[in-house]
């Protein structure tokens, strides 16, 4: 008897790392976290960011929001304060955007090979925290490398075009559920987890899961 929870999120998504803290906060004090499996799957905040082109955040924040720099700051350091709590420093003042598709290719390499939180773990923080490139081709691959992914085979991947298909399909997945934005949580396909909510609220979701299980 497994729960399992499907999560979407995008790498660039500071949200989306937030709730992968609490949700794993939730999980370690869950008295039947070995009967849970996790999935990461793919989504794409901005899917029309033009690929290979890199740019720092709180210009393309400015952009979307069409507001002043200084409000986007502002908006960000209350991120910054809630990731803090979670144990996360994030560097927006650093942060470059890019399009996450090739990233989200690398993911599904890693998913194959039982290393699918440890790709979306280490993604994750070089994004939000270091204000790595994620674009960049020899990044990517030293980052492979580092969860254990053969790095060869990590750069034919990401010179080329595996795992399309996948990365579409659970954005595709993830419309049909209803979703339209990250993170968001799945549990057994019958609960579901909008935004990185409350402790609580993952608790509470993983408890009524495995009795629906029982």
């Amino acid at each position: 008897m497994t729960v399992r929870i499907e999560v979407w999120s995008d790498i660039v998504c500071p949200w989306c790392y937030i709730g992968k803290r609490r949700l794993e906060r939730a999980l370690a004090s869950f008295e039947h976290a070995d009967e849970v499996e996790i999935v990461w799957r793919s989504f794409q905040l901005d899917p029309g960011f033009p690929q290979g082109v890199s740019e720092p955040v709180y210009d393309t924040l400015a952009k979307k929001m069409s507001a002043p720099r200084e409000q986007v700051k502002a908006m960000t350091a209350q991120v910054q304060q809630v990731a803090s709590e979670e144990g996360l420093t994030y560097d927006f003042e650093g942060g470059v955007m890019v399009n996450t598709f090739d990233a989200h290719r690398l993911t599904h390499l890693a998913r194959e090979h039982g290393l699918g939180d440890a790709a979306h773990e280490r993604l994750m923080r070089a994004q939000l925290v270091e204000a790595r490139v994620l674009n960049d081709l020899d990044t990517l691959v030293g980052l492979a490398g580092e969860i254990g992914l053969d790095t060869e085979r990590a750069r034919a991947v990401l010179s080329g075009t595996e795992y399309t298909e996948q990365v579409r399909e659970d954005i595709a997945a993830a419309q049909r559920l209803g979703a339209t934005g990250v993170p968001f949580f799945v549990l057994d396909r019958a609960l579901g987890i909008s935004g990185a909510q409350p402790l609580e609220v993952f608790s509470d979701a993983l408890e009524k899961a495995h009795a629906r299980q029982a």
